[in-house]
């Protein structure tokens, strides 16, 4: 039997590369609305962030939200991104 790959995605906070099931997918639609994307299917340039409260205060503080997603970012995402990382399993 072949093992199957694990598909991997970069932090925008930290810059490590985790599988792609622990990380949480943010997402700009084409809107300009920034969203949590819980699917992974929501259309939009999206960016991907560890679902851990350290690498969310670190993005904060880095702006990397912004940078990645190309537009400006309400702070409150940032405590619905706190809130929606309690319900993400972490598996590393």
């Amino acid at each position: 039997m072949k093992q199957k790959k694990i598909p991997l995605r970069k932090c925008i906070a930290s810059q490590e590369m985790f599988p792609k099931k622990s990380l949480i997918r943010i997402v700009r639609t084409p809107d300009n609305e920034v969203l949590i994307d819980p699917t992974s299917k929501k259309s939009g340039r999206g960016a991907y962030l560890c679902a851990k409260e350290d690498y969310i205060d670190l993005a904060q503080k880095r702006k990397a939200i912004e940078r990645a997603l190309k537009v400006q970012v309400d702070p409150v995402l940032y405590d619905q991104l706190r809130e929606y990382a309690k319900t993400v399993i972490h598996d590393e």
